[in-house]
């Protein structure tokens, strides 16, 4: 029976979104409004496109005195659900591949997944890159450069296109054969959730956008749904 479960679990990938899904808050806005940097965020919002504002962002935080250590010390407060996180332990202890694909950034995932002690679960981090400089100073940049290497998504902002990511990883020797599972709850996991199969499974978080987009036309998603509420 033992092996029976983990054999079918070596052969399932589940790529999760980070923001309201593994933790509650968007971690984007949790920084901006619990280092007290809302009133430049929206003095700015309407100016720019979000990934180059957020690393804005993290230039008038640090501006202001915030250190890379302060932006940790406030992702280490962000509220994850206990359940969530039993789950990822679970599901990778059976043996499935756990990938994150996310909007927000390197920076702020590693940092609370290695917080709550289950980085080591998940073999992927897909996001847009985070680096500390020789300043002292957090800088973002895009997973998709607009300029460079446009990703054509019209569905997609213009720094990540989360279906181009799930293509690739469709694409490679070790998810072959394999059946996915997709987690997430906004708008941008929409378009990853098309890209999904018969046999695979989108669990969208119920009256989030993923799922109301999923309802106004579920024949175009030939993944299995599986709508879920909480951890």
């Amino acid at each position: 029976m033992a092996a029976t479960v983990a054999a079918a679990a070596a052969s399932v990938v589940v790529v999760i979104d980070f923001d309201k899904t593994i933790i509650e808050w968007d971690s984007d806005d949790w920084v901006i409004t619990k280092l007290g940097a809302a009133d430049a965020f929206n003095r700015l919002r309407p100016t720019m496109r979000w990934n180059s504002l957020m690393d804005r962002m993290m230039g008038e935080l640090h501006a202001q005195g915030r250190s890379a250590d302060d932006i940790r010390e406030c992702l280490r407060s962000a509220p994850l659900d206990a359940h969530v996180l039993s789950a990822i332990r679970t599901v990778s202890a059976l043996g499935c591949d756990l990938k994150v694909v996310s909007d927000a950034n390197a920076f702020f995932i590693e940092t609370v997944l290695e917080h709550h002690g289950v980085l080591g679960c998940f073999s992927e981090i897909n996001t847009n890159p985070a680096r500390v400089d020789a300043d002292g100073r957090l800088r973002i940049s895009p997973f998709h450069d607009p300029t460079s290497s446009p990703h054509g998504c019209s569905l997609c902002p213009e720094n990540m296109c989360k279906g181009k990511i799930i293509e690739r990883i469709q694409a490679t020797d070790s998810a072959k054969n394999k059946h996915f599972i997709y987690i997430g709850d906004g708008k941008r996991d929409y378009c990853p959730s098309l890209k999904l199969s018969q046999g695979d499974y989108v669990m969208p978080k119920e009256n989030y956008p993923l799922w109301n987009l999923i309802r106004s036309n579920p024949q175009l998603i030939k993944a299995e749904v599986h709508p879920w509420c909480s951890g």
